[in-house]
C-alpha cells in the first residue's frame, strides 16, 4: 500500500508542477495515446453510428434513472422562530468532472452520475476516460450528448484524475465522481481537499440471502454477475437452505450456513456489503432488519444486474464495509448546503444572554461583545 501511495503522490507531483507536459507523458505511456485530450465536436458524430436500436435502449435507461432521481431533488425549506427566519439554501456545485473507466467501456456509469448531476443543476459537467485506439466509445459520446455533456477528454487514470483536480487542459473542477482501479482511487485519496470526491470506491460485492424456495440458477448467476467486474470482487452466499449451499461450489464464493433468516441478515449487516439481494419468501418484512448495505434489492425479479443498468436506482454505493457509514450517490451529493439566517430583533434580545453567557465560559471576548453591542 505505502508503494502505491507513493506511486501516484510522485506522479501527481509531476502533473502539478510539469503541467500538460507530464499529463500527455503519462498518457502516452499508459493509454498509448498522445493526441489532443478535449473530444472535437466534429468527433461526438461517431455517436450516431451506434445501432437505433441501441439508441433506443440507452434513451429508455436515461428516462428511468431520470425518473427516479427527480424525486430525490429536493427544494430549498423554510422554518419560522418568533420573528426570525431560517433556512437551508441548496446551491449546485459549479463544475464535476466524472472519471468513466477504460478496458471495458462503462456506459452506465456515465448516465448514474451524469443523470443526477444534470437534475441537481450542475452547469459545467466534464467526463474524462481513457481512449481506444484514440478514440471513445461511440456509446458513451451518445449519452453525453444526450445529457447535454460537451466537454469530454481522452485521459484515463492517475494523469486525468490530476488533470481535473488541478486544472491542467481543462478548468480545474470542483468535486470528482466515478469509480476506477487502484491507481484512480489512490489518486482521488490524495486529492481530496484540493477537490471533492464521491467516494472511494472498492472492488464489487455482492450478498445474497436466499431459502429454500430461491431458485438454484438464479442464485448464482446473481452472485456471479458481480464477480465479473474484476478479480478482486467479492460474493457472497447466505441461506437456510443446506442443499442450497452445497449446490453452489464456485471457489470465489463464501458460503454460510445459517440457522435462520436473523442471521442471515446478522451476518450481511456485518458484512456490510454494497449490494444485498434478499430472496426469501417474503423478502420485504425483513427490509426494517437491514442496518448496513449500499442498496437493497427485493425479491425475484430485482437482480443487482438489473440495478447496475436501468431499473433507476443508481450503482454507484459504498464498498469496503464503507456501507457501515456510507450512503449511495443521490442529487444531493451534487448540491451544497448554505445555512441562512435572518433573526428579528425581538427574537434577539430575548435569548441574546445564553450566547453572551456561552462566549464568558468560552472565553471568547469579541464573540460577547458581539452580542452585547445590540441593544
Amino acid at each position: 500500500m505505502m508503494e502505491l501511495e507513493r506511486y501516484v503522490r510522485d506522479m501527481l507531483d509531476e502533473i502539478r508542477t510539469e503541467g500538460i507536459q507530464a499529463v500527455r507523458k503519462y498518457s502516452k505511456r499508459f493509454d498509448g495515446y498522445d493526441g489532443g485530450f478535449r473530444v472535437e465536436e466534429s468527433e461526438f458524430e461517431s455517436a450516431d453510428s451506434i445501432d437505433e436500436k441501441d439508441k433506443e435502449i440507452i434513451d429508455r435507461a436515461i428516462q428511468r434513472i431520470r425518473r427516479v432521481h427527480e424525486e430525490q431533488a429536493e427544494s430549498s425549506k423554510s422554518i419560522s422562530i418568533d420573528d426570525s427566519t431560517f433556512e437551508l439554501l441548496k446551491v449546485p456545485i459549479e463544475r464535476v468532472g466524472i472519471y468513466v473507466p477504460g478496458g471495458k467501456p462503462l456506459p452506465s456509469t456515465l448516465m448514474m452520475v451524469g443523470v443526477p448531476a444534470a437534475i441537481a443543476g450542475v452547469e459545467e459537467i466534464v467526463v474524462t476516460t481513457p481512449p481506444s485506439d484514440g478514440r471513445i466509445d461511440p456509446c458513451i459520446l451518445y449519452i453525453a450528448k444526450e445529457l447535454g455533456i460537451d466537454e469530454v477528454y481522452k485521459l484515463g487514470g492517475v494523469q486525468a484524475v490530476g488533470a481535473m483536480a488541478y486544472g491542467i487542459g481543462m478548468k480545474k473542477v470542483d468535486k470528482i465522481f466515478g469509480p476506477g482501479n487502484k491507481y484512480v482511487n489512490e489518486a482521488k485519496r490524495q486529492v481530496y481537499g484540493e477537490v471533492g470526491i464521491d467516494c472511494l470506491a472498492g472492488p464489487s460485492e455482492v450478498a445474497v440471502i436466499a431459502d429454500k424456495r430461491a431458485e438454484i440458477d438464479w442464485v448464482i448467476t446473481d452472485l456471479k454477475s458481480q464477480l465479473e467486474h474484476d478479480e478482486d470482487a467479492k460474493a457472497w452466499l447466505l441461506t437456510t437452505s443446506a442443499s442450497l449451499a452445497k449446490k453452489v461450489k464456485d471457489e470465489r464464493i463464501t458460503v454460510k450456513l445459517c440457522k435462520d433468516v436473523k442471521e442471515c441478515i446478522e451476518e450481511s449487516n456485518d458484512l456490510a456489503p454494497e449490494h444485498l439481494e434478499i430472496l426469501t419468501e417474503n423478502p420485504r418484512s425483513l427490509l426494517r432488519y437491514v442496518k448496513n448495505a449500499g442498496a437493497v434489492y427485493l425479491g425475484e425479479y430485482t437482480p443487482a444486474a438489473a440495478a447496475d443498468y436501468f431499473l433507476g436506482v443508481n450503482h454507484v454505493l459504498p464498498t469496503g464495509r464503507a456501507a457501515k457509514f456510507g450512503s449511495v450517490l443521490t442529487v444531493e451529493d451534487f448540491v451544497k448546503s448554505i445555512s441562512v439566517a435572518e433573526a428579528g430583533k425581538d427574537d434577539f434580545m430575548k435569548d441574546r444572554e445564553l450566547g453572551i453567557r456561552l462566549a464568558e465560559i468560552e472565553k471568547m471576548e469579541y464573540h460577547r461583545k458581539s452580542m452585547e453591542v445590540r441593544r
